[in-house]
């Protein structure tokens, strides 16, 4: 059932009374969903692999298989959200997760497991985009920001949770629980979404999908992605590996011609011809294809070579979130009051330097002296760079197309990820090696760090050449920085950004905007 009328001011909820605490139990538990299975099955990687015997292109995929259908379907699921009803979707998409979640725990081999994560992917991207989208239209508006400000904060908090409770579950009882705890939780999320969540759309909304750029866009993506994680093994002259980069390469041309043709593209091309805007995204998939490697790798390394136990493999990171719930807020101010080019130069710099201190992690490392001081460095970066990259993001277009932008900037952030992962492997040297064999893995791993290290470089100097030191309209002076929770409209420096991509932001206006897709919201 929708919210009492005690709980609403004209049609939406406020933060402090019981109907805004539930959408926000919905919307934190279920985006935390999708965060945190991004993130975890990195460290069941090792036992899945033994398990089941699996070799490196099997646990790319094991990660990739969700990324995947992530990436090609995550602007999709907005869109359908603002057409068919953001909770509705966002329902649709809990279940869906938590019965591919249901399939990955209980799997009988590796090939059933990669296509249940597919099948992950699919409804993480239809519930993914309706969190923030309903924050966005369910709240009054002197409410709004306060509410996506704990939603981020939550989300923060767990996803600097994730992995402990994940390596902990793969430590003392088996991987699969990793999977199957997604079950009760997204039993709790539709059940408190369908009773106490309001339902909202965009009566503006397209009639009609941009099914050809959908199918060209995960046509390319998916050539791409097998191609490159079966070269390895099969050899640059495998008829498959020719075949699928030839598909992929296809694919992306034809989604470049369709959204150019299109009346309703998913991807309006002008907003490239931003200067801003192309420069922040070329940033991004610099900078998030470094970390696609970084977040897939070091966990393994430090279980496969350096000898780790699950648990304390999955807690090593967790500086890094730590230092971002603490620090991206005020390195987005100083982006404000600076501008954005000086941070996103410096920061990706900074991580650049802690990744050549993570490539000398071997078999003889300490945590404390060798592990700890680049993720401490690792996280001043990330903190210095992510929150102001989403606000260049968002505010280097005009605010019709803020929705787009922050989807668009996100879609980029997760297919750097995703390319990582297939192509780092081959790049590093991995040939017929396997990832859970330290002799095997220890050198690709080094060799990887620094390509990832050359990655993050690039993104400054993108940065320093690309970004503008201004955005339009942004404040001239130092001025001192506006308090947390203050009636302004939301604010993108306000905002925790998740380290596995940006997050599909509200338009920062009165009102509310789809996952993907500016526009006004119908109260049904």
């Amino acid at each position: 059932m929708n919210p009492t009328r005690d709980d609403q001011v004209g049609g939406l909820v406020r933060y402090g009374q019981p109907a805004g605490r539930w959408v926000l139990l919905a919307t934190v538990l279920g985006s935390g969903l999708a965060f945190v299975d991004s993130t975890v099955v990195n460290i069941a990687l090792p036992r899945i692999g033994d398990d089941f015997h699996a070799g490196a292109a099997a646990l790319q995929w094991t990660v990739n298989g969700y990324t995947l259908s992530l990436a090609s379907l995550i602007l999709l699921g907005g869109s359908l959200g603002d057409r068919f009803g953001r909770r509705r979707i966002f329902v649709v998409g809990v279940v869906w997760f938590a019965i591919a979640s249901l399939l990955c725990g209980l799997a009988p081999s590796e090939e059933i497991l990669v296509a249940a994560r597919v099948l992950q992917g699919i409804g993480g991207a239809l519930l993914t985009p309706g969190a923030l989208a309903i924050l966005g239209a369910s709240f009054h508006p002197d409410d709004r920001a306060k509410a996506i400000g704990a939603w981020s904060g939550l989300g923060g908090i767990a996803g600097a949770l994730g992995p402990f409770l994940g390596g902990w579950l793969v430590e003392v009882a088996s991987w699969r629980l990793v999977f199957l705890i997604n079950v009760p939780l997204a039993a709790v999320v539709a059940l408190v979404a369908i009773r106490h969540v309001p339902e909202s759309r965009d009566p503006d909304a397209p009639d009609r999908f941009d099914v050809v750029g959908l199918l060209t866009g995960a046509a390319g993506l998916a050539g791409l992605t097998y191609g490159f994680t079966a070269w390895p093994t099969a050899g640059p002259q495998s008829p498959t590996v020719l075949v699928t980069l030839a598909v992929g390469v296809a694919g992306m041309i034809g989604f470049v011609v369709a959204e150019r043709r299109s009346s309703h593209p998913m991807l309006p091309l002008e907003v490239f011809r931003i200067r801003a805007f192309s420069a922040v995204n070329l940033v991004t998939f610099a900078v998030y294809a470094a970390l696609g490697g970084v977040f897939f790798l070091v966990v393994l390394n430090l279980q496969v070579v350096v000898g780790f136990s699950p648990l304390a493999a999955g807690t090593a990171m967790l500086p890094v979130t730590v230092l971002m719930l603490l620090l991206s807020a005020r390195a987005g101010a100083l982006g404000q009051r600076i501008g954005p080019r000086i941070p996103m130069t410096v920061g990706p710099a900074v991580c650049a330097g802690a990744l050549v201190l993570l490539a000398g992690v071997g078999s003889r490392t300490s945590y404390l002296t060798g592990v700890l001081p680049a993720v401490l460095l690792l996280g001043l970066g990330l903190s210095l760079t992510v929150a102001p990259l989403t606000a260049t993001a968002l505010g280097s277009v005009d605010e019709r197309h803020a929705g787009i932008a922050s989807g668009v900037n996100n879609a980029v952030a997760r297919a750097a990820g995703l390319l990582a992962v297939a192509v780092l492997p081959l790049a590093a040297g991995i040939g017929a090696g396997s990832l859970t064999d330290a002799a095997d893995l220890g050198p690709v791993y080094r060799v990887a760090m620094l390509i990832c290290a050359g990655l993050l470089l690039l993104g400054s100097v993108i940065a320093l050449v690309g970004v503008p030191s201004r955005l339009p309209g942004q404040r001239q002076s130092a001025e001192p920085d506006v308090p947390s929770g203050a009636d302004d409209p939301i604010s993108p420096v306000r905002v925790h950004c998740a380290v596995d991509s940006p997050p599909l932001h509200p338009q920062p206006t009165d009102g509310p905007v789809a996952g993907g897709r500016a526009g006004a919201s119908e109260r049904r």
